[in-house]
């Protein structure tokens, strides 16, 4: 009995340790910081929010709007890699996963992106979710590593009130 209880004790030790190895601290940034996970630096630009994509009959409408998020991911490893999927999660933890169809996206990153060493996969990930405040899910390369990307609900640039020189007093 006691080489039982010795056995389960050692056990629960080297699998403890065995995933201490592997944790790793998942942290939120701002919108516009540099992100490194694993061999893929994160950036995301700006966001746009479209009622739809495409004109007239050819019109593609979402469920709730369709959410761009201009961004690069960066291989910064030595070999080919794939940049996983995404999603966007609100405060009360709904997730909305990436769009696989890019049909009509300006500058549509694409969905299955395969990364050679120094070069990017640039443009627009494309979600259907309501408009509010998201963080963006991210992962490395081998879906160990986790972050999250701070992106505020925004509508698009602010534009100051121009005075024009008729007005002026």
């Amino acid at each position: 009995m006691r080489h039982l209880r010795l056995c389960i004790l050692a056990s629960i030790l080297l699998t403890s340790c065995g995933s201490d190895e592997k944790s790793y601290p998942v942290r939120t940034y701002p919108m516009g910081e540099r992100v490194q996970l694993g061999h893929i630096v994160y950036v995301v630009f700006e966001t746009q929010w479209l009622t739809h994509i495409g004109e007239g009959t050819d019109a593609r409408i979402p469920q709730n709007r369709y959410f761009l998020v201009r961004m690069s991911a960066v291989n910064s490893g030595g070999g080919d890699i794939y940049v996983p999927a995404f999603s966007v999660e609100d405060d009360n933890g709904h997730s909305y996963p990436e769009l696989s169809d890019g049909s009509g996206v300006p500058q549509y990153i694409g969905y299955l992106r395969q990364v050679k060493p120094a070069e990017s996969a640039q443009g627009n990930a494309l979600f259907d979710a309501p408009p509010r405040r998201y963080k963006l899910k991210i992962t490395d390369e081998d879906g160990e590593r986790t972050a999250y990307i701070d992106i505020p609900l925004s509508f698009g640039a602010e534009t100051p009130d121009i005075v024009s020189p008729e007005k002026k007093q």
